[in-house]
């Protein structure tokens, strides 16, 4: 499993403010894969009280937990840097 793997499979996590998923709105700062199968990820949402937040963090935790190879997942949500819309990947 890399990480080029993981981040693929978090765009169907989708954004239900904003309609676009997380890792094109660069939401996900950074995914670690570690020994055995253990996957962390740090993300953040689009404003510190955003209404979604413990949805984004659950969604992620389901999806990476459910690929092959992955043995434990850590999801951290952070707001160090904040999320700015030139953090999103232009299609």
């Amino acid at each position: 499993m890399e990480e080029a793997d993981i981040r693929d499979a978090l765009r169907v996590i989708i954004d239900p403010e904003i309609g676009k998923n997380i890792v094109d709105l660069g939401l996900v700062y950074d995914i670690s894969v570690e020994r055995g199968g253990v996957v962390r990820v740090s993300m953040t949402t689009t404003t510190r009280f955003c209404p979604a937040s413990d949805f984004l963090r659950e969604a992620v935790e389901v999806c990476v937990a459910s690929l092959p190879g992955v043995t434990e997942t850590e999801v951290q949500l952070t707001y160090e840097p904040p999320w700015t819309p030139d953090r999103m990947e232009l299609a």
